[in-house]
């Protein structure tokens, strides 16, 4: 007889969690000539590995301290080249308003430990990025979506449920990706942002800011809108009192350098700042000081503009490709719009087609996007899809369409 008591029970939210629906497709790319659509990973061709070498030798000569623990708020040289970006975007912000995270996805699974307590009322834009989802369900949040269109997040319907929603299930944030969205691709409208903005500081909830793509657009877009009205003192933006700035902007150097360093920002008023200082140090102490070297180096070696604008044209050519190829030709049954930046379009499916039919023969020809249910809380758009078209070569692209568009012939059969 086992005298031996049960083990205890796992925390409630991870008694039966859901993984990342992303990352569970990862098993079909180890098959044999498999072109990915489906994650949103950067181009390696993009990489400036001879860049980041010259930057890793500079940190390794700036003594021990680069090899030692940090400050959790992060390495002064990295903030204040942070900083220096944020006025760049439009933001008035100094290395003290800057935390360094390890990915900025870090940053948001802060916020959501400062901020959210289980039945907590959180709105996201939908279609949503499903790391987002995901947090907030094993936060044990209520998840609001909020609809979206071409020109992004609809504040309209935004203000509508605000008003309908009782005091006591008013929301405590709101998360958007408003420049070249994961998934759907839109630029937020300017309008919409100051619109945004007013509606957090009537109804007392925080925007949270997401900006992994905003730098990469495709066209000369510089009167397009750069950072949300609000962030970080931004330019030209009276708030209503001090410390009642809404906005949390986050942002990563993991799309327009490299993923493997793992940094990523906060960028906050002073209060949220420290209660996020204090949840970081309960999770990795600080992010590792020798990547973070080696960004600051990197970042002041003056070679990240050119980086980020041969990323830009790069990944212009790939998204013409790809949607040049759906929408030329025979009716491939999957219509998309041309997204201004970012790396990512967002299709929709002829209603004749059945969504799993054709990811089972898109699979099959050798060909994986990520099916659009991941990118809704509830109720998804089976009849959606997302696809990346950053890592894969133009000739890979055009091989991939080809592959879709038998696939959809196979799936209305």
């Amino acid at each position: 007889m086992n005298q031996n008591a049960p083990l205890a029970a796992f925390a409630a939210p991870f008694a039966e969690p859901a993984g990342s629906p992303i990352r569970e497709l990862f098993p079909y790319l180890s098959r044999p000539g498999m072109i990915s659509l489906a994650g949103g990973y950067p181009s390696p061709s993009l990489f400036d590995a001879e860049g980041l070498a010259q930057a890793a030798q500079q940190a390794m000569i700036q003594g021990p301290a680069t090899l030692q623990y940090g400050a959790t708020e992060g390495l002064l040289e990295l903030r204040e080249a942070l900083a220096q970006q944020a006025r760049e975007r439009g933001m008035q912000a100094a290395a003290a308003d800057v935390l360094v995270t390890t990915g900025s996805q870090q940053a948001f699974d802060l916020l959501v430990r400062v901020l959210i307590e289980p039945g907590d009322t959180v709105l996201v834009e939908v279609p949503a990025y499903p790391a987002t989802l995901q947090a907030l369900r094993l936060a044990q949040a209520r998840i609001l979506p909020i609809p979206m269109d071409e020109q992004g997040l609809q504040t309209g319907a935004l203000a509508e449920l605000l008003s309908a929603l009782p005091a006591a299930q008013r929301p405590k944030l709101l998360y958007t990706v408003p420049n070249f969205s994961n998934p759907r691709g839109t630029l937020l409208a300017a309008e919409r942002r100051q619109a945004l903005v007013q509606l957090a500081l009537q109804y007392g909830f925080w925007v949270v800011e997401d900006d992994p793509y905003g730098e990469l657009r495709f066209d000369d877009a510089s009167d397009s809108p750069k950072a949300m009205p609000g962030t970080v003192r931004c330019a030209g933006q009276q708030l209503a009192a001090a410390g009642s700035n809404p906005v949390i902007y986050l942002s990563s150097l993991s799309k327009t350098v490299a993923p493997a360093l793992r940094v990523g920002w906060m960028l906050a008023d002073a209060p949220l700042l420290r209660r996020c200082t204090v949840a970081k140090q309960t999770a990795d102490l600080c992010t590792s000081p020798l990547t973070q070297m080696v960004a600051a180096c990197y970042l002041h070696s003056g070679r990240y503009p050119a980086t980020v604008q041969r990323a830009r044209l790069e990944y212009q050519r790939r998204m013409q490709a790809l949607v040049q190829g759906l929408s030329t030709g025979p009716d491939s049954g999957i219509r998309c719009s041309r997204p201004a930046g970012g790396m990512f379009v967002w299709a929709e499916l002829d209603r004749s087609i059945d969504p799993q039919k054709l990811f089972d023969a898109a699979v099959a020809r050798g060909v994986i996007y990520v099916p659009g249910k991941a990118f809704y809380p509830i109720d998804p758009d089976l009849h959606t899809l997302r696809m990346s078209f950053a890592a894969p070569e133009v000739t890979q692209i055009e091989q991939a369409v080809e592959r879709l568009r038998a696939a959809v012939q196979q799936s209305r059969q």
